[in-house]
Parts: C-alpha cells; sequence; structure tokens
C-alpha cells in the first residue's frame, strides 16, 4: 500500500427538497384544506477517525464527496425523504484543514471521533405549515436550504511516541528494525528511506510506539530533497531521538545539519525533548569513538548516548532513557524543553 499523507478533498452537502402546495381533493370533503408535506433534509458530510488505516491514498482517487438532497415534499401531508449523509473515513492523527491551508478545522487524534464537515440543507416547508385562523387556504411553501459546498485538506500527522531524527544513511531504519517490528527497507548502500515507518518498541515489559521519516539534508526547509514534508509525523512525538552516523568525519557538522532545519521549520518541534545518539559504533576503534563522541558531546551541550543498530550495543539504555521521558510526557510531568539529559 502506498503512503499519502496529504489530500484534497471537494465535499458538498445536499440541499433540502422544497415544500408541497396541495389541498385536499375528495368527495364529500366540502372544505378540504391544505395537505402539502415538507421537503426532506439534505445529507451531511462527516469525517470520522477509524482503526486500520495509515494512509490517506485513498483519497487520491477519489476527491469528491457529494451527498445526495432530500426529496420535495407530496401531497397528502407526505415529507419528502431526507438524504444520506456521507462520511469520510480517515486514519486517527488526521487534520482537517480549510482551503487556506492554514485554518484548522479538527484534528482527529482518538478512534469514533467525528467532526461535521457540511450541514445538510433544511427541507423547505409545505403550505399546512402556514395555515392559521386568518389564512385557512395558504397558497406557499417554502424552497429548500441550499447545501454547503467546500474545499479541504486532508494530512496525516503519525502518532508516536518517539521519533527518529538523522541525515540520510545515519542507521534510523536499521536501528527501528533492531528494536521494534517493523520492517523497513534495508541495504549495504546508501540511500534514504521514502516514506515514514511505524514500529512497537519493547523494553523492560513496557511498550512504546517509534516513527522514523526520512533523512533530512541541509537545505530541506528550503525544499532540497524530500524537503521537511515529513517532519509533521514527529510533532506529536514526546522525545526526539536524534541519530549521528558515526563513520562520518564531520560529526559537529552533521548534527547542526539537523538542528537547523528543525528550527527553519517549527520553533515547537526545535524546542521538543531530544536524546542525541552516535550510532554505528561497531565500525569504530575505541580511539575514534572516543575523539567523535566528544565531539558530537560538545556540538549538542550534552550527554551523548554510543549505539549500535546492528550489534545492539547501548541500545537497550537509549531505550529506556526514551521511555523516561515519553512516561513522564503522559504523567503530564515532561522535562524541560531542548535536549534532554539522561
Amino acid at each position: 500500500m502506498k503512503f499519502l499523507d496529504l489530500a484534497k478533498v471537494y465535499i458538498r452537502s445536499g440541499g433540502g427538497g422544497a415544500g408541497c402546495v396541495s389541498f385536499r381533493r375528495e368527495k364529500f370533503i366540502e372544505f378540504g384544506g391544505p395537505d402539502g408535506g415538507d421537503g426532506g433534509n439534505g445529507g451531511s458530510v462527516w469525517a470520522e477517525a477509524v482503526e486500520g488505516l495509515n494512509t490517506l491514498i485513498d483519497f487520491r482517487y477519489q476527491q469528491h464527496f457529494f451527498a445526495k438532497s432530500g426529496q420535495p415534499g407530496m401531497g397528502s401531508q407526505r415529507t419528502g425523504k431526507s438524504g444520506d449523509d456521507i462520511v469520510l473515513k480517515v486514519p486517527v492523527g488526521t487534520e482537517i484543514i480549510d482551503e487556506d491551508e492554514e485554518t484548522l478545522i479538527a484534528d482527529l487524534t482518538e478512534v469514533g471521533q467525528r467532526v461535521l464537515l457540511a450541514q445538510g440543507g433544511n427541507g423547505g416547508w409545505g403550505n399546512l405549515r402556514f395555515k392559521s385562523s386568518t389564512n385557512r387556504s395558504p397558497s406557499r411553501a417554502n424552497p429548500g436550504q441550499d447545501g454547503v459546498e467546500r474545499t479541504i485538506w486532508l494530512r496525516l500527522k503519525l502518532i508516536a511516541d518517539a521519533g527518529l531524527l538523522g541525515l540520510p544513511n545515519a542507521g534510523k531504519s536499521t536501528f527501528l528494525a533492531a528494536v521494534s517490528n517493523a520492517r523497513p527497507k534495508i541495504a549495504d548502500y546508501p540511500f534514504t528511506t521514502l516514506v515514514p515507518n511505524l514500529g512497537v518498541v519493547g523494553i523492560d515489559g513496557k511498550e512504546f510506539v517509534m516513527a522514523d521519516i526520512p533523512g533530512l539534508i541541509e537545505g530541506a526547509s528550503e525544499g532540497r530533497g524530500l524537503g521537511d514534508q515529513f517532519l509533521g509525523h514527529v510533532e506529536r512525538c514526546s522525545v526526539l531521538l536524534h541519530l549521528v552516523d558515526g563513520t562520518s568525519s564531520t560529526i559537529a557538522k552533521d548534527y547542526r545539519t539537523i538542528i537547523t532545519e528543525l528550527e527553519a521549520y517549527s520553533e515547537t518541534l526545535a524546542e521538543k525533548p531530544r536524546i542525541t545518539a552516535l550510532n554505528k559504533i561497531d565500525a569504530l576503534d575505541a580511539k575514534t569513538l572516543a575523539n567523535r563522541r566528544r565531539s558530537l558531546e560538545k556540538a549538542s551541550g550534552g550527554p551523548v548516548h554510543a549505539i549500535s543498530g546492528v550489534s545492539g550495543a547501548g541500545v537497550p539504555e537509549v531505550l529506556r532513557a526514551l521511555h523516561r521521558v515519553i512516561s513522564a510526557d503522559r504523567a503530564g510531568d515532561g522535562p524541560e524543553e531542548g535536549t534532554w539529559q539522561p
């Protein structure tokens, strides 16, 4: 299944049916009077978060959702049939945004959450409604109310407890595959993940969800590479794990590149608790490891975990550090913003 996290959708609720002008015409009933029924209500358009979806790919092939209008009223005091509602089923974590791409209409973060996007039009009154002591034979009826037509954007932000950040080929996919049940693409040649991946991580009998997003490069905030289009998927995370490739000869520069792109994307995201880890230490000798770890600690201004996604060295310790931050955030007593001290 292809991954799609942004879709443009055109919706329209149904219009109300017109009221009916009708009079009883029956034998032996001298004063029949009005009996025109009301029109039916138009169908509404809803959005609902459901289980089992993790992409908006269905909205690539169908962008138009038009609810049916209500039927007109009829004689003999018969009300027209109302139009059926339409429900857009979206993944949990979907934001619904107005056409201006800025105004947030709703944020569906729990299964079963529903939001009304377009209210169906009310049906018009039939002439029976206008009967009074002074107007015994009204010959007027109301037209149905028009439906609402609008354009909206659906934007999916994956719901995860921890997010992985780093340059391409920093070992994020290898790390996620080593600690969870996720199976992202991994190869022995340089490439970058093209779509986000989610995995359930277990440590000391406890679990949390981790998200791996495509690697950032310098200038991502200006659209280079895949740009920063996937950073929204880690905005909901409690903590970020910043992986730095230990085999790189420019450790400090690599670290600052990611931080710069985070700050350019969102101040809120840049201030999230972060844990920094030097990855691929299985490929380094002791002296090189000590020098590069010291360089990264100086650049980050805090402690650095030394880990290897391949050998598993240092992995349990960094997972425990992540879980401590997640637990504190769930309890409503999160750590200070910025780099977290494990």
